[in-house]
């Protein structure tokens, strides 16, 4: 890997526009069997596999033990016949013994996910065999699983949810949890790798199959429960006002509450059963969460996203009275699934509802948010817009967030840096933009498609979150708003529900542009170096000024010039990465003016400086 950059370095850049981007032998392999295309195409021989869930599930908030039995329907749709099963048991992030990326604290450390009875096909597996040192299980089959066949499995099982050391799931507070990754599923088996092994050990994130899920969660009396999926016994669960309500705030744009403090205080919210399951159902998700409370208060409002068909989407605030930082994240909310929806990406939000719910983290699931309170509006707004801008990376698009977190947390963060300023103009954010240009062509900087397994620390955030949330912006701004919905679209669409990998993103980005990007993308994700604009000269013309804008660093960025002018006024230039895509490594910037220029200053908020000293030119030339 670390090869390919010094061999550019020999050929010229115009060559280079030319290169095939280079392609691991694994991944090459998916062309030949035909599963993939180089067009950035499913291929004719695409497949993947899938499961309906049908989970009943209890949960004690006092004892915080979960105890659930769960049935799948698990059909091979690959051309193998699999000799072993793997099951993904994250809860075993908290056994004793199991490695895991920090440290957490004693008392949440257990035995993990007991596994109290397996089957197979109505056959026991002996218990000896479901035992898991980490997150991964393994269980050999007698007789092997081939192709298009199914395979009946049924796990009961229990273990005790976190209290504290909350790692995206956990106990909130009294009277609050959130509850992910709580039951056994089976991993995901592809073209590329076969079997999903890597264990979670905490900082890496998940893949997992499009599955069908039937969720039935029971918890005590006074408790509400938020999930993944449409809930379909509201008026089995909840009393006659406030099923009412739901149905209204279903239908319409006004927001509402549907619990507010005072009817949270008076405890008439739920059925008067000492318990009550709830029901839900989800279709072809990649995961299933829920969140329950016996105090919080629940705001919901819902918009149209699909004008087409009139189709719309909920969108609910759930949280504690006492966090008054919540009391705007509602219209926060709606406002990202509405930009999301007709702005960027521009394309109707999937599902039916979205739930921000307060707990501990900052972390994304199919439906559903587990955002902390913030200390400020600014925080309010880009830590919820980039946790639902998830909904479309990675669930939407299946993505494989465990080896490739920058296809998933880079849309994420430019999606946080173009919604944000809509929902606030006045908001400059620049998330990760400094810690990048500080760390470029550090020992801490490698290429951004090096394996999110393989990094941790800083440069696991940079090529996560940052770096490829401004490739992605940079080649917007080169193609235009219309022709980069295009080509993302195409991306989408040949993607959506499915497992993409990163040469299906990149070959969809340039079938749908047009034109062919590999230029960009072979300096930006795969090669090193680092950002780094000047000011060569300020040259005066006939016709005004010339601005001479060089490129010490190989990594293509935006030029953005302001010019302050004797009379006090300003005007400022712009050239997308486009100048720099012949090769060259300087751009005159031509400023037709009578008026003297006394300072130029170049660099904007989303363009990374490694070297910013010389961005500042001064004018004491005669004129």
């Amino acid at each position: 890997m670390r090869l390919l950059p010094f061999l550019c370095l020999l050929l010229p850049l115009s060559t280079l526009a030319q290169q095939p981007l280079p392609v691991p032998r694994n991944l090459q392999a998916t062309y030949a069997k035909g599963t993939r295309a180089e067009s950035g195409q499913p291929g004719p021989s695409y497949w993947q596999n899938t499961a309906d869930y049908n989970i009943r599930v209890s949960f004690d908030p006092t004892t915080r033990l979960v105890a659930g039995s769960v049935a799948i329907k698990y059909t091979n749709s690959s051309p193998d016949s699999l000799r072993e099963l793997w099951f993904k048991l994250y809860p075993n992030l908290y056994k004793k013994g199991a490695p895991r990326s920090s440290a957490f604290r004693r008392e949440d450390i257990g035995d993990g996910v007991k596994i109290e009875r397996m089957t197979l096909n109505g056959k026991a597996v002996g218990f000896s065999k479901l035992d898991a040192k980490d997150t991964n299980l393994t269980i050999s089959l007698s007789q092997p699983l081939g192709p298009g066949q199914a395979m009946q499995v049924v796990v009961d099982y229990r273990y005790t949810l976190n209290q504290t050391s909350h790692m995206r799931t956990g106990q909130v507070e009294p009277g609050a949890a959130f509850v992910a990754y709580f039951f056994p599923r089976i991993a995901v088996y592809d073209d590329v790798d076969g079997w999903n092994k890597f264990p979670y050990n905490g900082s890496q994130e998940f893949y997992n199959d499009f599955c069908n899920f039937s969720v039935d969660v029971t918890v005590p009396r006074h408790f509400v429960v938020w999930a993944t999926g449409d809930l379909t016994n509201a008026d089995q669960v909840l009393t006659a006002p406030y099923a009412q309500r739901l149905r209204e705030a279903d239908q319409q744009d006004a927001p509402r509450f549907i619990i507010s403090t005072a009817d949270a205080q008076r405890r008439d919210v739920t059925a008067a059963s000492p318990q009550n399951t709830w029901h839900f159902e989800a279709r072809n998700v990649t995961d299933f969460v829920f969140a329950t409370a016996d105090h919080y208060v629940w705001e919901a409002t819902s918009l149209v996203v699909d004008p087409a068909t009139g189709r719309r989407t909920r969108v609910d605030a759930v949280y504690s009275p006492k966090h008054r930082s919540y009391g705007e994240v509602l219209g926060i909310a709606r406002k990202t699934v509405e930009a999301m929806s007709y702005t960027f990406p521009k394309w109707p939000f999937p599902y039916a509802h979205e739930t921000v719910f307060d707990g501990l983290d900052q972390m994304e699931y199919p439906m559903m948010v587990n955002d902390n309170p913030t200390a400020t509006r600014e925080d309010a707004i880009t830590l919820t817009d980039h946790e639902i801008f998830h909904t479309m990376f990675p669930f939407y698009m299946g993505i494989n967030e465990t080896k490739y977190g920058w296809m998933d947390e880079g849309w994420a963060t430019i999606g946080e840096w173009l919604i944000s300023s809509l929902i606030d103009p006045k908001l400059d954010d620049n998330y990760g933009v400094a810690a990048y240009a500080k760390a470029a062509a550090t020992e801490n900087d490698s290429p951004v498609v090096t394996l999110s397994t393989q990094q941790s620390g800083v440069p696991f955030f940079l090529n996560s979150y940052p770096k490829p949330g401004l490739g992605y912006l940079y080649v917007k701004d080169l193609l235009g708003d219309e022709l980069f919905t295009k080509a993302l679209h195409t991306y989408i669409r040949n993607w959506n529900g499915k497992h993409p990998m990163p040469y299906d993103f990149f070959n969809s980005m340039n079938t749908g542009a047009g034109r062919n990007l590999n230029w960009f993308w072979q300096r930006w994700f795969f090669d090193g170096g680092y950002p780094d604009l000047a000011i060569a000269s300020v040259n005066k013309t006939a016709a005004g000024y010339d601005i001479v804008v060089q490129a010490k660093g190989s990594k293509p960025v935006p030029i953005d010039v302001v010019v302050s002018f004797a009379d006090n006024s300003t005007q400022k230039f712009h050239r997308s990465i486009a100048v720099w895509e012949s090769g060259a490594t300087s751009v005159t910037v031509p400023v037709a003016t009578k008026q003297p220029v006394k300072r130029v200053t170049l660099g904007s908020t989303l363009v990374p400086d490694s070297f910013p000293k010389d961005n500042v030119w001064e004018g004491k030339q005669k004129n």
